[in-house]
């Protein structure tokens, strides 16, 4: 694709400021419409994807019990509370008032919801003390979002102890070379996978309304190091046989043929970043 192909498609640059700014704006427009569409499948759980991995196999975090965990982009907080009903301290901040003030599931799970520690902040700018955290993580949430991830990587290496573990998922980087189509449309590599040109979608006053960020897998590996991190793991997981529902682009068809999700799981080797 030529760059006025990706111009009309909706690629273009979007800058920090304006980023978190469209960012904040847009989840809270849509918390409800969200909530709707996704609640029943979050509520009570923390999955790490559309494919479902589910936290309570896959183990990603390590024991939790007693810890001190922190959530970043935690959406309607429903992990968190999950993770507090397996004895963890946890805490869920998210850029958006409107998906924090979401709970999904029947009342007694919302009741929980409601009573799991919540903070409206941006990820860039943790309001935690240094080292106040043995565990932070996020599914799908503020990376894919942000202009300058390497700021939540620092952010998130000074509230963790030595030692601590930072998860997150995204959307697996090879998706962006394809079509953002569940069907066979998606199935077809239109862009360059080393092409970092942002998503994004415009008010009809030209002002960004929703941007979203890509990072090869390299660049991913490379923030983790940066900041002092050490990957672990890198998961990527598989589509199950029995799940025949599509979730957004993410299908069976894809699903069984391309990976949707990366998990990375890394541990703080130090307190400074190297090159500091």
């Amino acid at each position: 694709m030529t760059p006025s192909d990706l111009r009309s498609a909706g690629y273009r640059d979007a800058g920090a400021e304006e980023s978190a700014r469209a960012g904040r704006t847009w989840w809270d427009e849509n918390a409800a419409e969200y909530q709707l569409e996704h609640g029943a499948d979050l509520a009570g759980r923390l999955i790490w994807g559309p494919e479902k991995l589910d936290e309570a196999d896959a183990g990603l975090l390590g024991p939790v019990e007693g810890r001190h965990v922190l959530e970043v982009g935690a959406g309607s907080a429903d992990s968190s509370t999950w993770l507090r009903g397996q004895g963890a301290r946890a805490v869920a901040t998210d850029i958006s008032a409107g998906m924090l003030r979401g709970a999904g599931g029947d009342a007694t799970q919302k009741a929980a919801t409601t009573a799991t520690p919540r903070l409206v902040c941006d990820a860039r700018v943790l309001p935690f003390a240094d080292a106040s955290f043995d565990v932070v993580f996020t599914a799908y949430g503020a990376l894919p979002f942000v202009a300058d991830p390497e700021r939540v990587h620092a952010e998130v290496a000074r509230v963790l102890r030595p030692g601590g573990r930072w998860v997150f998922s995204v959307t697996h980087p090879l998706r962006w070379a394809f079509a953002d189509d569940g069907g066979e449309g998606g199935l077809t590599a239109r862009r360059p996978y080393f092409d970092r040109t942002p998503y994004v979608e415009t008010d009809e006053r030209g002002t960004v309304s929703y941007s979203e960020h890509h990072r090869t897998v390299g660049d991913r590996v490379r923030e983790l190091a940066a900041a002092g991190f050490r990957l672990v793991d890198l998961v990527e997981p598989e589509w199950p046989a029995d799940l025949e529902r599509t979730w957004g682009s993410w299908s069976p068809l894809r699903g069984r043929l391309i990976p949707g999700t990366a998990i990375f799981v890394s541990t703080l080797d130090r307190r400074q970043p190297p090159n500091s």
